[in-house]
């Protein structure tokens, strides 16, 4: 080679290794063995960049502020009163389906990590980012809905920063369900307005 050319990609027919510092991977007889000896672990890999532990107690204040607002959101859809709550209630309805599909989403990765979804609900409240209110007009409950999606919107934005590179799997499903959050406080800034 004359230092120009990259290397050759490890083949069948080429069994040297990647020798460029900027290689991706490791000895494949090495990965293997590494991967029976831990089989214990599941998907938790020694390259993991958070403590597990760490990891899942993050993610069950995340999966606490969902079960929270899934509580929430559906009590306000069953006492929704008033002209126009009809739509207004199908809203709260939708958005507590969703919520409940976050925390199931957040549960499953907790279990992933090797960790337990914490559902005990003599400390739900305690963890939860947002708050449970149950106001009595409609519009202070979309208000509180605002208010706790523009909470939970900053406490995943807080989140995906911690994990970041060092968990892209679990930034990836925070960063899907920030999505989603976005698109409910707007939802409700909108019937606000």
């Amino acid at each position: 080679m004359t230092g120009t050319e990259s290397p050759a990609l490890l083949t069948p027919q080429n069994k040297a290794p990647l020798s460029s510092s900027r290689d991706f991977l490791s000895d494949v007889e090495t990965l293997r063995a590494r991967a029976r000896k831990q089989i214990s672990d599941g998907a938790v890999t020694g390259d993991y960049g958070i403590e597990p532990a760490l990891a899942a107690r993050v993610l069950n204040t995340a999966l606490a502020t969902e079960v929270v607002c899934v509580l929430r959101y559906r009590h306000h859809y069953f006492v929704a009163r008033g002209l126009n709550s009809e739509p207004v209630a199908q809203e709260f309805l939708v958005h507590s389906n969703e919520e409940l599909g976050h925390a199931d989403r957040i549960a499953q990765r907790i279990v992933q990590l090797g960790g337990i979804p914490d559902l005990d609900p003599s400390g739900l409240a305690a963890r939860s980012h947002a708050e449970y209110v149950t106001p009595a007009s409609l519009t202070d409950m979309i208000r509180e809905n605002l208010v706790a999606e523009r909470i939970a919107i900053e406490s995943y934005r807080e989140m995906i920063a911690f994990f970041g590179e060092r968990d892209p799997t679990t930034r990836a499903m925070l960063e899907a369900i920030l999505a989603v959050e976005e698109e409910h406080a707007d939802e409700l800034s909108d019937l606000l307005a």
